[in-house]
């Protein structure tokens, strides 16, 4: 059965993390809408391409336009099924935004699923809801899931976890399994085995 899922986005979200889950979950049957703080449907958000290529961290470069398909201040979180909330730079300043929070402690609240992926785990934190949770996400993000008290879990960069309706990734890379494990949860009639 198709479900309703709300995405959170920003200016710089990682574009692997926006675009590859949007196309995917909508492959799978589903409807996604993608919401921004302070815009409207039709407008735009940039993203960043983040690579690992033998530095200390990650490198960032300017990646797609994306098109945003709902308005921020129309949405109603009781009216979707699931929320998906991508990392990249996006994150650091998302997660000052107390209606994205409340947004964020409704899915919790209400046991919905939430897939977080790399730096989303940011907002996590700010929402105050990792607490007694077992979460993945990029690793320089894991000090501050522990300091909210949560178990933060270092995974391969293709590895996926999920604790309860959370499932959680270190970073796209991961996309496969942690998209697997959130169409699980999502009751998705597409095949989600191992094997091809």
């Amino acid at each position: 059965m198709a479900k309703k899922i709300l995405m959170l986005a920003g200016d710089f979200v990682e574009d692997y993390e926006l675009m590859v889950p949007f196309q995917a979950l909508q492959i799978a049957g589903h409807k996604v809408d993608v919401i921004c703080p302070d815009k409207k449907s039709g407008q735009k958000i940039r993203t960043a391409v983040h690579d690992f290529e033998g530095d200390q961290t990650y490198t960032e470069k300017r990646g797609h336009n994306f098109t945003l398909n709902a308005t921020f201040s129309e949405v109603r979180p009781e009216d979707y099924d699931a929320l998906v909330i991508p990392g990249g730079r996006a994150p650091e300043y998302l997660r000052l935004n107390q209606e994205l929070l409340a947004i964020v402690r409704h899915f919790d609240e209400a046991k919905k699923p939430i897939a977080s992926l790399c730096h989303g785990a940011q907002i996590l934190v700010a929402a105050g809801v990792v607490k007694g949770r077992k979460i993945s996400a990029y690793p320089a993000c894991g000090p501050e899931v522990t300091v909210a008290g949560g178990e933060f879990v270092s995974l391969p960069l293709d590895g996926a976890i999920t604790d309860r309706n959370y499932v959680t990734g270190p970073v796209w890379t991961a996309h496969v399994e942690w998209l697997r494990q959130f169409l699980s949860l999502l009751d998705s009639s597409v095949l989600v085995s191992k094997t091809v």
